[in-house]
């Protein structure tokens, strides 16, 4: 007979036993307990403190979930002391937020996280999803989030006066790159006029009524020939939503959409993308080029901002580890 079964016929007898006592109810309660006990899931049980970080614990679970998203987003697995010295920098990260009086709610971090789906073109659902498939907690993620937006705002606070990109050195990076210049004077911006077409979707909609509204939004992609014309109709649809008008230049977009909008034919729609509120499509009304904004200057500013950044970044957090008490278990 197995320990559970002669655990429970025990229960049974003394509960009998005792019945006119007034000890059974609570008997029971501590029974009861000692079997949710048994039965909790194994992060609750296995977690052991690895390391604490000015007094906050970064847990066995911690890493081992963060080794799971790393090698989920990396393609490669790290090494345990890596996943360990990335996680005491979050820690630092967030609790210098603190310091400074700075709360990354929960809405931001959503935000971000939603942000982050759309670019998988998935939604936020279907995101954690696919994280529980690999073992992983969105939460794991959501805590990454939340230290990279306040150190991003930390950074960028306390430095903000030498993070200045020169528009000379935005030149002389532009040349160096492109020695003969060639490829320079072919560099040519652009302005676009968009209409954002949103196609509503409930919160926590089935995968069936998702695709139903991708159906919905590629019909409209096929009819919609011109903005005079085609504005109108999206706004007499059921459920869709069209918002004001926005100009964006090239240096406003990532690549991948700069992308999308150069081979677009003007008056014709993008394609849907997935958002916390529905499927999202861009109407291209009008393209003209701005020749001040070229994509090869967007890219050399990012690229002298993000070593500015990285630079201020590491000098900084390597001062935080010098002050702080990191414990190893």
């Amino acid at each position: 007979m197995s320990t559970m079964s002669t655990l429970m016929r025990h229960v049974v007898f003394k509960s009998a036993a005792n019945r006119m006592t007034g000890w059974v109810i609570p008997r029971r309660l501590a029974v009861a307990a000692i079997l949710a006990a048994m039965f909790l899931p194994l992060p609750a049980f296995a977690q052991h403190v690895a390391v604490i970080v000015n007094g906050s614990p970064i847990t066995t679970y911690d890493i081992e979930q963060r080794m799971k998203f790393d090698t989920l987003a990396t393609h490669k697995t790290p090494s345990r002391q890596d996943v360990i010295e990335e996680l005491i920098d979050e820690k630092l990260k967030v609790q210098t937020g603190l310091r400074y009086k700075l709360e990354i709610t929960d809405s931001e971090v959503d935000t971000a996280y939603a942000g982050m789906s759309q670019r998988m073109r998935v939604s936020p659902q279907q995101l954690t999803q696919m994280l529980a498939h690999a073992g992983i907690d969105a939460q794991t993620l959501k805590s990454k989030i939340r230290a990279d937006i306040a150190w991003q705002q930390i950074v960028r606070g306390k430095f903000s006066s030498s993070l200045q990109v020169r528009d000379q050195d935005v030149a002389m990076k532009v040349a160096s790159t492109n020695p003969n210049n060639e490829e320079a004077k072919k560099d040519v911006g652009y302005e676009y006029t968009l209409r954002p077409i949103l196609f509503l979707v409930p919160s926590g909609a089935s995968a069936a009524v998702i695709d139903a509204r991708k159906r919905d939004a590629e019909g409209l992609r096929v009819r919609f020939q011109n903005c005079n014309d085609g504005i109108p109709f999206a706004r007499a649809l059921r459920d869709v939503a069209v918002r004001d008008q926005m100009i964006k230049t090239s240096a406003d977009l990532a690549a991948p959409m700069r992308k999308i909008l150069d081979e677009l034919e003007v008056g014709r729609l993008t394609t849907p993308d997935v958002t916390p509120q529905g499927l999202q499509m861009f109407a291209l009304c009008a393209r003209k080029e701005n020749k001040l904004d070229g994509a090869a200057t967007r890219q050399a500013r990012d690229e002298l901002f993000a070593e500015q950044f990285t630079a201020k970044s590491k000098k900084y957090l390597a001062n935080l580890r010098k002050g702080a008490m990191i414990e190893v278990k």
